[in-house]
């Protein structure tokens, strides 16, 4: 039986025969010989199959191999210039696994389209790298993790409550009453830090935001952790120190795949610590040198969001933000109660925030007072209040985007490419 490697692994081994299978990505034909563009996981190498030396069943199967076919090769390996990837395999042996019909991607199609036949789009050069890189992150992240000796948690999806405001749930019908898709794990991680202290979750969170922008998605991919005993300066070393290993680790794991996506690996490679950091009042004082009309107790958006972070190479770190326009969560700033102990950060080169993190309030009777002012039904939050009630403990916690961090590390124009089935306001379709 036929031992089939990984193209990546054909080309490492660059010589002798091989065996291989994956899927048609470019062919063209003669009377006499026919180039197939070979793909799997792993890469693309170009297939000859010469009529003139291979069986006549052999190249029967190469005349019927159309774009996005199936098939499995055997054959000599060689080096060649010409070719793709610099490597070429003479055909001795083909098998049409799968037939593929007129494969309706061609060149030039809209992004509606495309989005339209996602199930096929993801099949895309593009899209695979941006995949690849995808899972190097999430494997950095939970190494980081790993080493500073967290626990990995599963949180419910299913809520009754709110995090983030409710104008942005999605409601649904759970047994007859209201229930909600979380917007955020946070709640019920800081439940657990009074049994395991450290803890994380790499959860699906939900926002029915009705934003059009390139950085909005209604369902994405929400890695948040929460720790006890961590105070807000702690808090924001261990974001930079996060933010700094994903990067160093994708930088390292992926370097073809973020050349092919226009991101050299050498700008990740200098995201190291410290990051820049100011506070609101001083970012509301760049955008008004800027001639941005804004107002301290504005909130930050999106074109104020690029604006600052353009004119840094780093991720910028923006903290202390007004105590009316954050979460009742956060806790008060004892040196300036009309702010919070809160920090937002920022990608750089324009792509706004990928973290949003804050010291928790401990304070039973202002968590009340914020809820109440929100507008909240108290008896909704007992359980959370709860925590405040029984051995209480200083504690910080971050949410981090993950298709917001990726979208900065692979250049993407849109967040959409950043997700294998992206959901927002006009679309959930496939």
């Amino acid at each position: 039986m036929m031992q089939f490697i990984s193209v990546a692994d054909a080309m490492k081994q660059g010589s002798g025969t091989v065996s291989i299978r994956g899927w048609c990505y470019r062919e063209r034909k003669s009377n006499q010989r026919a180039f197939i563009v070979v793909r799997d996981a792993s890469n693309v190498i170009q297939c000859v199959v010469d009529k003139a030396t291979v069986a006549a069943d052999v190249w029967e199967a190469a005349n019927k191999v159309a774009v996005e076919a199936s098939l499995e090769v055997s054959g000599e390996i060689k080096p060649d210039t010409r070719a793709p990837t610099g490597y070429e395999i003479k055909v001795e042996t083909l098998r049409l696994v799968g037939p593929s019909d007129a494969f309706p991607i061609t060149k030039d199609q809209s992004t509606e389209f495309l989005l339209d036949v996602r199930h096929l789009w993801l099949r895309s050069r593009m899209l695979t790298s941006v995949m690849r890189v995808k899972s190097a992150m999430l494997a950095a992240a939970r190494e980081f993790f790993e080493q500073k000796k967290y626990f990995e948690v599963t949180p419910p999806i299913i809520t009754g409550s709110s995090c983030e405001g409710g104008s942005t749930l999605f409601e649904l019908n759970y047994f007859g009453e209201k229930a909600y898709l979380s917007q955020s794990a946070q709640l019920y991680l800081e439940s657990m830090i009074f049994s395991l202290e450290k803890v994380w979750s790499l959860t699906p969170s939900f926002r029915a935001e009705k934003s059009r922008t390139q950085r909005h998605l209604a369902e994405y991919w929400h890695l948040e952790g929460e720790e006890a005993w961590l105070d807000f300066n702690g808090l924001l070393e261990f974001e930079e120190q996060l933010i700094s290993y994903i990067c160093q680790t994708v930088a390292a794991r992926c370097a073809d795949d973020l050349k092919a996506l226009g991101r050299d690996p050498a700008d990740l490679a200098k995201i190291t610590p410290p990051f820049p950091r100011i506070s609101y009042a001083e970012a509301i004082e760049i955008l008004q040198k800027e001639g941005i009309e804004l107002k301290w107790g504005d909130d930050l958006g999106t074109e104020h969001e690029r604006v600052l972070s353009m004119k840094f190479e780093k991720p910028l770190m923006i903290m202390r933000y007004p105590k009316d326009i954050k979460a009742f969560y956060m806790k008060q700033d004892a040196a300036d109660p009309k702010v919070v102990l809160c920090c937002d950060v920022l990608a750089p080169e324009g792509y706004g925030e990928i973290i949003g993190s804050s010291e928790r309030e401990t304070d039973y009777n202002e968590i009340v007072r914020k809820l109440e002012a929100q507008g909240e039904k108290i008896e909704h939050y007992a359980w959370y209040l709860d925590l405040r009630k029984y051995g209480s403990v200083p504690h910080s916690g971050f949410g981090l985007g993950i298709e917001r961090v990726l979208r900065w590390i692979c250049k993407l124009e849109s967040i959409r490419d950043a997700i294998p089935y992206p959901r927002t306001i006009t679309r959930k379709y496939p």
